[in-house]
Formats: structure tokens, sequence, C-alpha cells
């Protein structure tokens, strides 16, 4: 099976998912300066795997961003 993987494009910045691979309880984190605007951008490839998600503004390692955690199988 040829893996889903799929670039999102966040702040000017592609990031690449391997979806196939993002189990559920799985997260990652988006370092960007306008979270809402971030998660704007984020939300469509969300919707497109209709997975249910749940993300939050952190702070990691001094770093400001979005951590998005898939909560559905």
């Amino acid at each position: 099976m040829l893996a889903l993987l799929r670039t999102m494009i966040v702040e000017d910045i592609d990031y690449d998912i391997n979806w196939d691979q993002f189990k559920a309880g799985y997260s990652f984190f988006i370092p960007c300066l306008n979270p809402k605007q971030a998660f704007k951008e984020i939300k469509p490839t969300l919707r497109r795997l209709k997975y249910k998600f749940i993300s939050k503004v952190v702070i990691e390692d001094g770093v400001r961003g979005i951590r998005v955690w898939r909560v559905t199988p």
C-alpha cells in the first residue's frame, strides 16, 4: 500500500505528514506566529481526511504554535 503523504502549507512552510501512520492519539506541532490563521490553513486538510481532531495553542521549548491531536480511529 502506498503511504498517504500529503503536504500542508502553513505560513508559507511545507509540512509533509504521512497520514497512513497518523493514528488516533498521535499529534503534531506546527510552529506559527498567528495560530488562528494557521489553523484556518490546516482545517481543509483535516476536513478532507474526515478524522476528528483537537487543536490547542501551545508553547513548546519556547516556541508558540498549534498542537493537533487525532482523536478518532
